[in-house]
Order: structure tokens, then C-alpha cells, then sequence
């Protein structure tokens, strides 16, 4: 009885250990499934809608680690391992050429590494830098100077920012008859030497778009800000501020100068009407007459005065909790101003300064 009752228990252990043989081959089943979809999604193109085009360039002996890390950094695919592994799968790692390439957001990583294994277009290409805190006129100059662009092409075609705005869903929240004052990003680019005006241009807005970052928006959107107002108050801080640790602490007393209902009083705005950047403005400079001059209208103006570079975009959205509603340039070579937080203090600062110099 006692042995025929220890073979059915037996009997009834078995099936636990298969149930449990189950479940383990469904949970690595489960696993390999989702392991999967996350790399086909990893293979898919970084756009559907909204493609833009951009300009990368291969040296001679890049690595295909180096590759993925060029195409991961111009926003063309979304995972440099998985790069790595497909290529190595489809047998063209280590078969991409140097050159240059023009390739575009709606490409599958496939489809880029055909193009990198066929070759370049082989075109001559032209490096230029734009420094932050330039203007849209300064941009087109210096262009113009390198035979990069037309002057007047280029600047007929920034005349209007809706003139991007069916290739720039952002484009779209800046205010009608504006410029693209302000959203050409400073930065150094590399374009064909037979790039268009529109070529240029797009690749300046390109990186601005790249840049401006959900995490700016979401700070923009707590301080109840919209693009416009971003972007024109960091221009204003770029063309204030010169050294980067004062960029929050000068964006801290425009918060709170609008906040008080103050004019902003900002010199930069008088100098961006003006079209030439005096050291030292007149009664007559600050009075003059138009919506810009923050000397004689209150809250930010229509629109950006420069084009900010990423330091001052961010310094705009995050403003130093700070008491100071004035500062003056300290007149030396780092830059610096000195913050007060009555009119009285101001003055007394502004007097310091000039007996020291």
C-alpha cells in the first residue's frame, strides 16, 4: 500500500517539471520575440514625414564604429551597435568607402550602407563656421565673402520664415511676416561647393531643429513661453552675455524685469535697430522710435535680434533664481558684468567702473 501509494506520487511530481519546462521555453520565446522587434524598429528610418536631407563626410580609413557614430551624430539612424551588427550580418562591414554623402532621414540604415558601399558623389566641398550672436545680414556677408552664397538670394529667402515653414513643422509657431532672424544655428558646417542659397539654409535650420531639444520646450512651456519668445530672449542674452557662467544669471534679471512690468532696457536691441553695435548708445539711439527698442517698449521684442547658440537657448528657459534686475559690462576682457537689485546699487556700480577704467 505504502509503495503503491510512493509510485503514484512520483507519478504526479513529472508534470510540474514540465509545466515548468513550458513556461521557461515561452518566456525565451516571449523575450526573442521582443528582442527582435526592438531591433527591426532600431532598423527602421529615424523620419517618415518632415525628411531632411543632410551632408556627411566619410575620411579615408574610418572604422565602421566610427561610421555608425558619423551617421548616429547627423540624426540619420537610431543605434550605432545594431549598425554595427547588421552590417557585419549583411556582409559589408569593412566594405564602406571614404567620401562624401548626401543622405536624408527617410533612409533605412540598409539603404544607407548600399550608398556607403557604392561610393561618394565625389563632390568638392566648402567648411564655414557662424559664429553665435550673428545677424542674418552678418551671415549672408560673410557667405556672400566666401562665394558659399548670393547675398541677396540668401537674404530674400530668410525675408520669411513661412517660406521653410512646409519643410519646418517648428517654422510653423513663428509669428507671420518674421524673418528667420535667429533660427539660422552658429555653428561650423560642411556644404558642396555647389550647395544652393536653399541648401544652405536648410542645413542651418536642420541643426537648430536637431538642437532644440523637448526638454527646452517643456521648460518653455512651464514658463508659459513659446518658440518666438525663446528664441528671441536668447538672442538678447547672446548678444548681453559674453561669458558662459553669467548667461543664467542675465537671463534671471529679464525673467524679473518682465516679471515687474520693466522694460528690459536691453542696449543690444538699440544696437540690432541701429545695424551696427555701438559701445556707447545716446539718449537720441535709446529713443529712437521702433517696436525693437526695448528702451521705449515694454516685454520682449517681435522677434529675435541674433542667432543664439544652444548655451543661451537653454539660459532662457532656465533663468537663475536671483533678486538682480540690473547689471553693467565690467569693461574687461573676460566679459563679465556686475548684477545689482535696486536702481541705486546700479548706479553706484556703474560709477565704480568708470573711475576704475
Amino acid at each position: 500500500m505504502t509503495q503503491a501509494f510512493e509510485k503514484n506520487k512520483k507519478k504526479r511530481k513529472k508534470p510540474v517539471g514540465l509545466y515548468v519546462f513550458i513556461i521557461l521555453l515561452m518566456i525565451i520565446a516571449g523575450a526573442s520575440i521582443g528582442f527582435k522587434k526592438y531591433v527591426d524598429n532600431q532598423l527602421t528610418p529615424i523620419a517618415i514625414d518632415n525628411i531632411e536631407e543632410t551632408q556627411i563626410s566619410i575620411p579615408k580609413g574610418t572604422s565602421t564604429s566610427n561610421i555608425a557614430k558619423i551617421l548616429k551624430d547627423n540624426n540619420l539612424i537610431k543605434n550605432e551597435l545594431v549598425f554595427r551588427i547588421f552590417a557585419k550580418y549583411e556582409k559589408m562591414d569593412g566594405n564602406f568607402k571614404a567620401g562624401n554623402y548626401l543622405l536624408n532621414n527617410g533612409m533605412t540604415p540598409e539603404e544607407i550602407m548600399r550608398k556607403l558601399v557604392a561610393g561618394g558623389i565625389g563632390k568638392e566641398s566648402v567648411t564655414f563656421t557662424i559664429p553665435e550672436g550673428f545677424e542674418l545680414e552678418q551671415i549672408a556677408e560673410r557667405l556672400n565673402e566666401m562665394k558659399i552664397v548670393n547675398k541677396d538670394i540668401f537674404l530674400e529667402l530668410t525675408s520669411k520664415a513661412s517660406n521653410f515653414e512646409d519643410e519646418f513643422e517648428f517654422l510653423k509657431d513663428v509669428p507671420e511676416g518674421l524673418s528667420l532672424e535667429g533660427y539660422l544655428y552658429p555653428d561650423t558646417y560642411e556644404v558642396y561647393t555647389d550647395a544652393s542659397e536653399k541648401d544652405v539654409i536648410r542645413k542651418m535650420l536642420s541643426r537648430f531643429n536637431n538642437l532644440y531639444s523637448d526638454e527646452i520646450k517643456s521648460k518653455a512651456q512651464e514658463l508659459n513661453l513659446d518658440l518666438n519668445q525663446v528664441v528671441t530672449l536668447a538672442s538678447i542674452i547672446e548678444r548681453e552675455g559674453k561669458a558662459d557662467s553669467e548667461r543664467e544669471i542675465i537671463s534671471g534679471v529679464f525673467h524679473n524685469r518682465l516679471k515687474s512690468g520693466m522694460m528690459l532696457q536691453s542696449c543690444a536691441t538699440v544696437q540690432y535697430i541701429l545695424g551696427e553695435r555701438k559701445p556707447v548708445l545716446t539718449n537720441q539711439d535709446t529713443s529712437i522710435d521702433s517696436p525693437y527698442n526695448t528702451y521705449m517698449n515694454l516685454g520682449l521684442p517681435p522677434g529675435p535680434i541674433a542667432s543664439p547658440g544652444i548655451r543661451s537657448i537653454e539660459a532662457a528657459v532656465n533663468p537663475a533664481e536671483v533678486e538682480y534686475k540690473y547689471f553693467v559690462f565690467n569693461e574687461d576682457e573676460a566679459g563679465t558684468h556686475t548684477f545689482s537689485v535696486t536702481y541705486e546699487e546700479h548706479l553706484r556700480a556703474i560709477n565704480r567702473i568708470r573711475k576704475r577704467n
